[in-house]
């Protein structure tokens, strides 16, 4: 892995990657901790991931608090953000990486629920903690960012119109968030491989990543998207608020 953000950037700042026990938030996490920055790390159900992440994380000199917070229940939201003010006092960077909605199971409504309300939920519980100079990256798909226009698979399409649903409603907060300094930057990115959600894709869609990346002609895997993710909070912020991350040719405008 390559390190995006040079060692000392982010020294003094907090950063907290949500849904950063594996894959892309792990890897952000990992980057800003490169930064300098003291991180903390969010899990659902994968503690023991999430201890094993911070131990190599705290082998860079940072800080590092692992919460368990399940972030469509508010009370547990709110328990994270208690801790990471006892622990830190402010946070300078959010990163609103978790999301899902294709998992088996859950409610019908699941996927707004976790990729709209929880979002926005989070954001409000974070709000209090985020100084002057602070930053909120909210990360997504193109297929769910430009869902209004381009149609994606049967199967991802619940998912893409609540993420995006999710994005709106937090692009609303933009001026709110600039009064307060705070900036916000969404970042959205192709398939990538190597994703939970890639691999649910293929298994209900045989052959959905590889035509897709011979119609991209590239596919960026977790860790080169995740340096895009982790850049996008040092970054100038985009004049739209929006870092597109890979080919968008074959999708139309917003």
């Amino acid at each position: 892995m390559t390190q995006p953000i040079p060692a000392g950037t982010l020294t003094g700042r907090t950063a907290l990657v949500t849904g950063s026990s594996r894959g892309i938030g792990a890897d952000t996490a990992r980057y800003l901790a490169e930064g300098g920055a003291n991180v903390v790390i969010n899990f659902r159900n994968k503690a023991p991931r999430a201890e094993k992440l911070a131990a190599q994380l705290r082998e860079l000199g940072v800080e590092v608090l692992v919460v368990g917070a399940d972030l469509t229940d508010e009370a547990s939201v709110a328990a994270m953000m208690a801790a990471v003010k006892e622990t830190f006092g402010a946070l300078d960077l959010l990163v609103l990486n978790a999301s899902g909605g294709m998992e088996s199971g859950m409610g019908e409504d699941y996927a707004l629920v976790l990729n709209r309300d929880a979002q926005l939920n989070v954001l409000d519980a974070a709000l209090p903690l985020l100084p002057d100079g602070g930053r909120v990256v909210f990360v997504t798909s193109h297929q769910a960012h430009f869902i209004r226009t381009t149609p994606t698979m049967p199967e991802y399409e619940p998912v893409a119109l609540s993420k995006r649903a999710g994005e709106d409603a937090l692009r609303e907060r933009i001026p709110a968030l600039a009064e307060q300094g705070v900036g916000f930057v969404v970042v959205s990115g192709d398939m990538i491989e190597g994703t939970i959600t890639a691999t649910l894709l293929e298994r209900a869609n045989p052959g959905a990543i590889a035509g897709r990346r011979e119609s991209a002609g590239k596919l960026y895997n977790v860790s080169e998207f995740a340096a895009e993710v982790a850049l996008a909070s040092v970054e100038p912020i985009p004049a739209d608020n929006t870092r597109l991350v890979g080919d968008v040719s074959s999708f139309g405008g917003e």
